[in-house]
């Protein structure tokens, strides 16, 4: 039992940690400097600082739920529009419902389980918390990888749109052919703005609505430089040349940056799992000799100390191993 507890002590910790993981992923995404500095500059180069109500009215709108008595009552909720923006750009095919359903399970399930196993509610709550994290953990987690593997294929569609260009294609239709000739999860997304286009949508709105659905860095100054050029004049297949060359030589220096910094992340991981590891080693050999810490008050105080700053350590290291290119 000694053991079980200690193990779910360590778990609750982790839980934890990654929730606040998720909710500084969350808030960096959404509010992070990066993101409001590229919403400014998108903006202030729209014709508003929104589409119109005629535009939106072209576009189909996500259901929240299936149940129209639950999508009522989900729109009144604070921020549902990002948790959505957040599983469309994650390419899953989660609905906000199924999401907070999913959620509401994980989190009876760990604080049943929690309860079973004789914790108390102060430790069973918070591993409640960290198990009701874990879909919105993973819906980040897809967002991340689909991200990045559009930013992988954006190079070369870059290319493809400009020989199209080149031959003497309009530019909604390097758009179409970039759908059809790509893999996902970009062609889908091209598809989507060409389709916009076609149904009435100026083709500078269509470009801002793939930024905002698509919140990647490389696109977005695609999307920038498309539209200044529109405005502007100029060769269009030299631009997306010299954009798709920034963008290769960026994800090259990305390549570097990450082989240098794995130094750093090894010992971030090393500092990290050591108090843990050890804890285990002396439990092992020694149970009373850790046993005060969660059985005293005190030692349940120092524990949770402890956990604060290795939280704290933990986002500093990360911070210092974060370079952005």
């Amino acid at each position: 039992m000694d053991t079980l507890y200690y193990i779910f002590g360590i778990l609750i910790f982790v839980a934890v940690v990654l929730g606040i993981e998720a909710l500084y992923l969350a808030w960096n995404a959404t509010k992070g400097p990066e993101a409001e500095r590229v919403a400014r500059r998108l903006r202030t180069m729209s014709a508003g600082a929104h589409l119109g109500q005629q535009s939106n009215s072209m576009i189909k709108q996500r259901l929240l739920s299936d149940s129209p008595g639950l999508q009522r009552m989900l729109l009144e909720l604070p921020r549902v529009h990002q948790v959505d923006r957040l599983l469309e750009q994650s390419g899953l095919s989660w609905s906000v419902a199924e999401l907070i359903g999913v959620q509401a399970l994980c989190f009876v399930v760990g604080l049943v389980a929690a309860l079973w196993l004789g914790l108390p509610w102060l430790l069973a709550l918070p591993l409640a918390v960290g198990a009701a994290c874990l879909p919105l953990l993973w819906a980040l987690r897809a967002k991340e990888k689909r991200l990045a593997r559009i930013d992988e294929q954006l190079p070369d569609a870059l290319d493809l749109i400009g020989r199209a260009v080149r031959a003497g294609h309009a530019f909604p239709t390097a758009l179409s052919m970039v759908g059809e000739e790509m893999r996902e999860p970009l062609a889908s997304e091209f598809s989507t703005a060409f389709d916009e286009v076609n149904f009435g949508i100026s083709m500078q709105d269509a470009l801002l609505n793939l930024a905002t659905r698509v919140p990647s860095t490389d696109l977005r100054y695609f999307v920038i430089a498309v539209t200044i050029q529109r405005e502007t004049g100029g060769n269009l297949a030299e631009l997306l040349d010299n954009i798709s060359a920034i963008i290769r030589a960026r994800m090259k220096l990305m390549g570097q940056v990450r082989v240098l910094s794995a130094e750093g992340k090894m010992s971030a991981w090393v500092l990290g799992l050591l108090p843990f590891a050890a804890a285990a080693i002396i439990h092992l050999t020694s149970p009373q000799f850790l046993a005060v810490l969660y059985t005293d008050p005190g030692g349940r105080k120092m524990l949770g100390g402890a956990a604060l700053m290795m939280a704290l350590g933990a986002y500093v290291m990360r911070r210092i191993i974060h370079i952005r290119v």
